[in-house]
């Protein structure tokens, strides 16, 4: 029998997507599945079945392209930055077009460092509080003008939009939507299968008032 999930999180890569905002964030859900009766089943997704290279040079085969016709529902969407999130990947149609879709339908949207830019350009940010790479708040705040921005924090949680610092602040977010989704029992047992002494206190960060549970 097919094992039933009580989650779904996609993580979209593309050729360029930085290791630590897809691996480090990639486990502490899956780990899930370890502490919790269903947990959360986590796959990749990409504009094609083809392997996409990471920045670091990883290869990686995605579980889903685009126009898959057995993707999975996507309850989490994740979108971790890549070296061309500020060009190329930003005027990119076919991807914001599938990141609009999928973003609107899902019941969380995570962004890390300035994949908070491929949100905005899917129209998934406006009106939200949000948090991107510190060197780059800047720049988000000339490209989305009318957002609210925290700066020295780890992630905003705004309703159903997390936006993250990312780089190696990417599995607090991680750890956090996995105590938002199972309680603290849970992520402390995930964290410490991966060796982490889990306590939200530890962390910096901003959650809005009246962001879903």
């Amino acid at each position: 029998m097919e094992k039933q999930y009580d989650y779904r999180a996609a993580f979209l890569i593309v050729d360029g997507v930085y290791n630590s905002e897809l691996t480090a964030p990639f486990d502490y859900p899956h780990h899930t599945i370890f502490h919790a009766q269903k947990g959360i089943q986590v796959f990749t997704i990409a504009p094609t079945k083809d392997v996409m290279t990471t920045f670091e040079g990883i290869r990686i085969l995605p579980d889903y392209g685009f126009e898959s016709a057995d993707l999975a529902q996507i309850d989490i969407l994740t979108v971790p930055s890549t070296e061309q999130s500020l060009d190329s990947d930003f005027g990119n149609e076919r991807l914001i077009r599938f990141v609009r879709a999928k973003g609107n339908q899902a019941k969380y949207v995570i962004s890390f460092c300035v994949g908070a830019l491929v949100l905005a350009k899917a129209g998934l940010v406006a009106g939200y509080h949000y948090n991107t790479f510190p060197s780059d708040i800047e720049l988000y705040k000339m490209r989305c003008p009318n957002l609210t921005d925290h700066e020295g924090v780890s992630f905003v949680l705004d309703r159903k939009l997390m936006t993250t610092a990312g780089e190696a602040r990417s599995l607090d977010p991680s750890m956090y939507l996995v105590s938002l989704l199972y309680g603290n029992d849970v992520a402390k047992g995930v964290g410490k299968g991966m060796v982490i002494d889990w306590n939200i206190d530890d962390y910096q960060y901003v959650i809005v008032k009246d962001s879903i549970n």
